[in-house]
This record gives structure tokens, sequence and C-alpha cells, in this order.
């Protein structure tokens, strides 16, 4: 459309070809035009389909949000501008004031710091229990807790919740079951299937796989959860950016290859370095010797996934002899990448716990988690063996 001196006005439509492009576009318009208000309330009231303003959606987050719920199982979902935007549209989205909220003892660093902190400022009861005991969960329950937040796979330890216990427990006392399934993956465990009310995922980590992206999904089975998730993501401006939407979904295209891929090599690796002089001890849900090898079997049906965590005989001194010695491999607080990535819990993750609260989780300061990438294996194995070897040196 030109004025009569052939100005260009807005708005100018796309030109309407007889084909389409392979690769979605991206669309980083905030706003979207309707041609009157009659339609503008029909797509308010759900009579018409259009995009109005990009807090309130936007193409590239519903094909990711799509993908993502068809991965686990849903339609849909609600995408965020991260994992934590999606633990805290849960926790502070759905309940009211006075509320009781049971999470894992274990849970991701930032998540438990919610737990403690953030949540009993603003009037919520809070208990945090051992996910691997359903019993333990359901001796916490009481009439006001609301809802239970699990991971399938602990943040680092890698302890494996009782899922299909905990779910008969929550369906029993009417409680939402809430399950950050990041680590697990719907490669690993489809949680809606053992019970879940509630699935959570950070796509910045595996899914995503490129550590070039941020971004959280929220799915829910019951239609009116997943409506109010999706009305507080809007009213908080919990919006993702359509170019890292774009960016998580040429991630996602790739997502079993790169799953399959790095589970193999952290099968092999997880063997390697348990055999290795100055390891105390590998934790790896796929071996035998971890603390929850029956369960591990038994749910994940087969599927450890790429992350594994060692600990270090030897304190600080010979952690920093091992990430200095790991050379090519990313010291990094992240999982998920193509590459792998090491971190240490005691400085990062769980830093602002005390050293005897994480004692007592088992995080010692030689210990690591890794998140195992797609390097040619016998190069990631050199590498790491010559890191182990310098921690071990007097």
């Amino acid at each position: 459309m030109t004025n009569p001196k052939g100005t260009l006005l807005r708005p100018m439509p796309a030109p309407q070809t007889a084909s389409w492009p392979v690769v979605t576009p991206i669309y980083p318009s905030v706003v979207y035009a309707s041609e009157t208000p009659d339609t503008l309330d029909a797509q308010y009231e759900g009579r018409l389909s259009g995009y109005t303003y990009s807090r309130e959606g936007h193409p590239n987050a519903d094909v990711v949000s799509r993908r993502v719920g068809a991965l686990e199982g849903i339609e849909g979902g609600t995408l965020m501008g991260s994992g934590m935007g999606a633990v805290s549209a849960v926790l502070l989205g759905l309940f009211p004031t006075g509320s009781h909220i049971i999470g894992g003892n274990q849970l991701y660093g930032r998540s438990l710091r919610m737990m403690n902190e953030d949540l009993p400022r603003l009037g919520f009861g809070v208990s945090l229990v051992d996910a691997c005991d359903a019993d333990a969960v359901k001796a916490a329950i009481r009439p006001e807790t609301k809802a239970v937040l699990i991971e399938v796979v602990a943040n680092p330890t890698l302890r494996i919740a009782d899922v299909d216990g905990i779910a008969a427990v929550c369906r029993e006392a009417g409680v939402l079951l809430v399950v950050d399934n990041t680590f697990t993956t719907p490669r690993g465990l489809k949680a809606f299937d053992h019970g879940a009310d509630i699935v959570i995922h950070s796509l910045t980590k595996l899914l995503g796989g490129h550590s070039d992206v941020m971004l959280g999904w929220v799915g829910a089975k019951d239609p009116d959860i997943a409506a109010r998730l999706d009305v507080f993501s809007v009213t908080a401006g919990f919006v993702p950016s359509p170019f890292d939407c774009w960016l998580a979904e040429r991630g996602l295209l790739t997502f079993p290859l790169r799953y399959d891929a790095a589970e193999a090599n952290a099968v092999a690796l997880a063997d390697h370095l348990a055999g290795l002089p100055g390891v105390a001890r590998v934790i790896y849900p796929g071996r035998p010797d971890h603390p929850d090898a029956n369960r591990a079997a038994g749910l994940l049906e087969g599927k450890g996934g790429n992350m594994l965590s060692l600990e270090l005989h030897g304190g600080r001194a010979a952690a920093n002899a091992f990430t200095t010695a790991a050379e090519g491999l990313a010291f990094a607080p992240t999982l998920g990448d193509v590459g792998t990535t090491i971190s240490h819990p005691a400085s990062s993750s769980h830093r602002a716990m005390t050293a005897e609260a994480r004692e007592a989780l088992g995080i010692s300061e030689g210990f690591f988690r890794l998140s195992v990438g797609l390097e040619e294996r016998d190069a990631l194995t050199e590498v790491l063996t010559r890191a182990v070897k310098a921690a071990s040196a007097p």
C-alpha cells in the first residue's frame, strides 16, 4: 500500500506465493495488526486464530511449545524465558498464599533457593524430603499441601526419584505432582505416563543442546491448569524472544540423535572413570553400583542419559588440578551442550549451601558433574584420564 506520493505505509503484508519456507521464519514483530475491532474481539474470544501482542504469544514460541509437547505426549504447553521461569510460573502462579509445597531435597540449586527463601517470604509453607522415598513424601503431606515438586534424576547427585510411588501418593491425597524432566528428557522418561500433572523443562539444556539459547517450558494435563499457567506467564512477562525460540527449534530437530550419541559416550566414560586410581566413586544411572540401580532400570528402561558425576580423592586443590588439566573441555555451570562440560557444584549450583549441608547430600570439594557431549570417545577418555591423574598427583 502506498500513499499518493508513493511513501510506503504500514502494514505491508508479505507477498503470497505458491511455495513456503522449509525453515520456520523468525517473527520479530512485537505487535500484529487486525482488520477491525470485531476481528480483534473474535481473536481474544477464541473464535478466530491470530496474534496480537508478542507477550501474549508469537509464532516462534508456538512452534517450539508444540514440538516439546509432542515429545511429552500432550498438545502444546507454555514457553518461557528460562527453566526457572517455568518453575516460578508453577510455584507462584497456581497456588494461594498459605499453601504448602513439598520439594525433593536434592533439587537444582536455584529451585532449592526458591523453596527455602522465596516461598516462605511470600507466605508459603515448605517441606523438603528425600524424593527417593515415597513414604517420606506421604508423611510430609498436610491438609494445605498443594503440590510436590521433584526431579526424576536429581541435580547433581543423580539419585532417581520414586516417581511412580510419589505419583500414587499424590493421587490419593489430591495433590499435584510437578516433575522437572530436564535431566531425563522425554527420550529417557515420559513423565505424564508416570502420573505427573505438570512437567517442566529447561530447553537451555539438552533439548536446545548448543549453549546458545535460554528457554523454559511447562505443560499440564489439565486444560484449566495449562490455561492458568499461560495467563500467569503473560502477566509476569515471562515471554521468550522469537530468536531464542528459533534457535531452540533448530536444536530440537537433532535432539534424538544428540541424546543417543551423548548417552553412548556417557556409558563408556562412566565405566572407564570408575576404574581409574584417584576416583573415589562414579555415579551413573546405568551402572549396577548406582544407589538406585533397580529403580533406574525399571523407570528409565535402560536410558541412563548423558549426565554422570564423579568424586575425586582430595579437596579443592585436587578439584583445581582436575579442571586445569582437562584441556578442551569447558569448566562451566551448564549441561546439554554438544561438547562435554564440567561443573563443580560446591562452587556453582550449590554454593549457597553450607559445607555441612552439601556433605549431607554427598557433595564434597572433589565432587564433579559431567555433562557428556559428542566428542570422539577416545579423545574424551584420554583428556579425562589425564585430568584425573593430575588431580591425584602429590
